[in-house]
């Protein structure tokens, strides 16, 4: 990693990021991780399947808005 200032390296292998190297990316994947978790109250998938896919999709896209804002450019890696 070149840039200390990542809060997502990039993926030893495949395309996209991996475990967060700074601790705002450990709070953002917590409350994401929350946010989720709290959807399956805030609209029950039983009853309110819709609500609950659009949430849903909704949190992960915001997630990957950051991780593609603030982790390593996202590329195709093959490992070291």
């Amino acid at each position: 990693m070149s840039n200390k200032n990542y809060w997502f390296t990039s993926r030893t292998y495949g395309w996209g990021w991996g475990l967060p190297s700074a601790w705002q990316g450990w709070v953002i994947y917590t409350v994401a991780a929350a946010a989720l978790i709290a959807g399956f109250f805030l609209f029950p998938p039983a009853r309110e399947m819709l609500k609950f896919q659009l949430y849903t999709w909704a949190v992960l896209l915001v997630l990957v808005l950051i991780c593609w804002l603030k982790g390593e450019p996202p590329k195709w890696r093959w490992g070291k």
